[in-house]
């Protein structure tokens, strides 16, 4: 069991840190070929925080079970919400940009929708895999189309249009070598850990790995909040949760079919809808997440954790 604790606490701390390179390595990519901030956000570093869900859901469908890549995506969407977003909005309130409410938070609401109405069945296929990907590819059409159409200043950032530099790709490749190698801990260690304590496979995506694989988010989103570029943390977040369903839930059917419990279409799935909504609301009304809209978050997100114990 010792092994496991070391070799679940190495996994995190190596998503960490190849998240961290990916997220570095990206931003500067995107930013130097003149993307805005809020798309940033919303594309290339949510992308990139949205990798290790995509290892570790990949990995565990493999390995183990696609319960733990289905409670992977559905908790780290939850906690996305709930714990990252609320932190950001605790640490300092969040102004929520148009172009992140009217562009790209619509894709994120019919994303939950698809993963419910596709889900209700029990499954998830190939069929539904595909439609998934072809969703996301829709998405990125439309984001290319928002973006030649509304080019970004160069005043928006210092590091705006100043071209591709080797170091920021050596970044992005040095940090997907280390996501590879940490998820495969992540999933190894916590999965052992927690099947010989007796929780289940569903069990230990929606806390362990969940938590572990929003990490990149919760420091992406927190550092953003801090040095007051919410349009990064919220941008984020919600890109986030677009890649996850679509994304990683999209690659994972298309290798095998994603087996749904009766229970997690009674409860996780209604309560990742009901986080999805609640931030919506809380987006539209004043256009900005205050510290009460986050400490609302993470108390939900506390009680959708302690509901899950067994």
């Amino acid at each position: 069991m010792l092994s496991d604790v070391l070799l679940l606490a190495a996994g995190v701390v190596a998503l960490y840190a190849g998240a961290e390179l990916l997220v570095a390595g990206a931003g500067r990519l995107a930013l130097g070929i003149g993307l805005r901030a809020a798309t940033v956000g919303v594309t290339v570093i949510a992308f990139a925080t949205t990798a290790p869900e995509l290892f570790v859901a990949t990995v565990g469908a493999l390995d183990v079970s696609t319960d733990i890549g289905l409670g992977a995506v559905i908790g780290s969407n939850i906690a996305n919400v709930g714990l990252v977003l609320g932190v950001a909005a605790l640490i300092k309130p969040l102004s929520v940009s148009e172009t992140v409410l009217k562009r790209h938070v619509p894709f994120m609401v019919v994303a939950a929708i698809l993963l419910v109405a596709f889900g209700a069945n029990g499954t998830l296929g190939r069929l539904e895999g595909t439609i998934f990907l072809l969703v996301l590819a829709s998405f990125t059409a439309y984001l290319r189309r928002s973006v030649s159409a509304d080019p970004a200043p160069v005043a928006d950032t210092p590091e705006a249009g100043t071209g591709v530099e080797p170091r920021d790709v050596a970044l992005v490749l040095g940090g997907l070598l280390v996501l590879v190698v940490g998820s495969r801990w992540l999933v190894a260690g916590g999965s052992e850990l927690l099947l010989e304590l007796g929780f289940s496979e569903l069990f230990v995506g929606l806390t362990v790995l969940a938590l572990g694989t929003s990490l990149p988010e919760l420091a992406a989103s927190a550092v953003g909040a801090i040095r007051d570029e919410t349009a990064f943390a919220i941008g984020n977040v919600v890109g986030s949760n677009i890649y996850n369903v679509l994304a990683v839930l999209g690659v994972v059917a298309l290798i095998t079919p994603i087996e749904i419990a009766s229970s997690t279409l009674r409860f996780e799935l209604p309560v990742l809808v009901g986080f999805t909504v609640v931030l919506v609301a809380m987006m539209g009304y004043g256009r900005r997440l205050t510290r009460v809209d986050g400490a609302a978050l993470v108390a939900g997100y506390v009680a959708f954790v302690y509901l899950l114990v067994p």
